[in-house]
């Protein structure tokens, strides 16, 4: 499902203020102080395939295929040896797998030729990676190199325009909110507070305000309580 079509806009909520926005990240940081992403992995190469087969498919599954996968292929230069049919067998369980395949095959062999087997650290060489787009870039700049990067996935583009952290049309003016409107302190882990708020309580369907700690502070009009 596209993000730009996952809950809001018409009317979009309001722009919580500094200090409201600031509140909800320090709660989130008591509550949790360092987020972890849910996807499994071994180095930059492994996290790189990983976030880009998580693309229309859960972390769960992803890490239900990539588990076997990893033991053998960790390199680029493993993931040729695998080849292409080889590959889909660790991964048919994941959606759009063939094209996933075909994608990280190429990516290898442009790892391999291009950047001596090392994942690049730029998101401008990341997203010219075939399947690799900002998303999944921010993603391994953000998990692995540790920069404050914002991957805007369906859960951040409702969890910020349903509070008003971030309120958005799209996903790049969400991402562009977050980080104009996030504090300075919050902002490494600010998509992974934002990730896992919106996968396990501001759910699309049935939202579990009762628990959570920011009902006091977000802008959603129809909360469950």
């Amino acid at each position: 499902m596209s993000p730009a079509r996952d809950a809001i806009p018409p009317g979009m909520t309001k722009q919580l203020d500094y200090h409201a926005i600031r509140e909800i990240f320090a709660r989130f940081q008591a509550a949790e102080p360092e987020p972890k992403g849910e996807l499994e992995h071994v180095n930059a190469y492994t996290l790189l395939v990983a976030v880009a087969l998580s693309a229309q498919a859960t972390d769960k599954g992803v890490n239900r295929a990539t588990r076997a996968l990893f033991e053998i292929a960790d390199t680029p230069e493993k993931m040729l040896a695998l080849g292409e049919e080889g590959l889909i067998e660790h991964i048919r369980t994941i959606g759009l797998f063939r094209t996933k395949a075909r994608n990280i095959i190429k990516m290898a062999r442009i790892l391999v030729e291009d950047y001596g087997g090392q994942v690049p650290s730029s998101r401008a060489a990341l997203e010219s990676l075939p399947g690799v787009g900002r998303k999944t870039a921010n993603v391994v700049l953000n998990m692995w190199w540790g920069q404050p990067t914002q991957a805007v996935d369906t859960h951040i583009f409702r969890v910020g325009n349903r509070t008003g952290i971030a309120p958005g049309k799209d996903v790049v003016a969400v991402e562009r909110a977050i980080e104009d409107h996030v504090p300075a302190e919050f902002q490494r882990h600010a998509h992974h507070w934002l990730i896992l708020h919106g996968r396990y309580i501001c759910k699309a369907r049935n939202p579990m305000c009762r628990t959570c700690i920011i009902r006091d502070l977000c802008q959603y009009e129809d909360k469950v309580l």
